[in-house]
């Protein structure tokens, strides 16, 4: 199951992947925000980022204006790896060479298509493994 959020500028594109996600059968858990009402991105991150990070989901999708500040605040949370992409070679690498449990993306900057191939790309790539897992580990050695 993937856990997906927003504030409310991804607010519209979340409502999109969420229904195209569901349309390819992905099972999904809405943090939220439920509007375009203005909220503050990093309650959502942290709410996503912590449900990922315990292992109650395998991966998480988070979205803001631009995806940077919810892609910050979510990486503050222990154990989490989230990414921001704007293309579909990011997520591609981010799953095979960093084993990235959240994708970040901007709702402002992020075609509505162009996000499906992003999302799609990003879960179904398998990690690696290998020479990237010294790397992941060392990544969370930092403290």
């Amino acid at each position: 199951m993937i856990a997906i959020g927003s504030d409310h500028g991804g607010f519209e594109l979340k409502t999109h992947i969420i229904k195209y996600l569901e349309g390819q059968g992905v099972e999904l858990f809405d943090f939220g925000t439920y509007s375009e009402d203005s909220c503050d991105y990093p309650d959502i991150a942290e709410k996503v980022a912590k449900a990922v990070s315990n292992g109650e989901y395998e991966k998480g999708i988070l979205i803001c204006g631009t995806g940077i500040g919810i892609s910050i605040a979510a990486n503050k949370v222990k154990g989490i790896r989230a990414a921001l992409c704007g293309d579909v070679y990011s997520a591609e690498m981010t799953r095979l060479h960093n084993d990235a449990n959240i994708l970040c993306l901007g709702g402002r900057v992020t075609g509505r298509e162009l996000a499906f191939m992003i999302c799609d790309t990003f879960l179904n790539e398998k990690f690696e493994g290998g020479r990237h897992q010294t790397r992941i580990d060392k990544i969370h050695a930092i403290e």
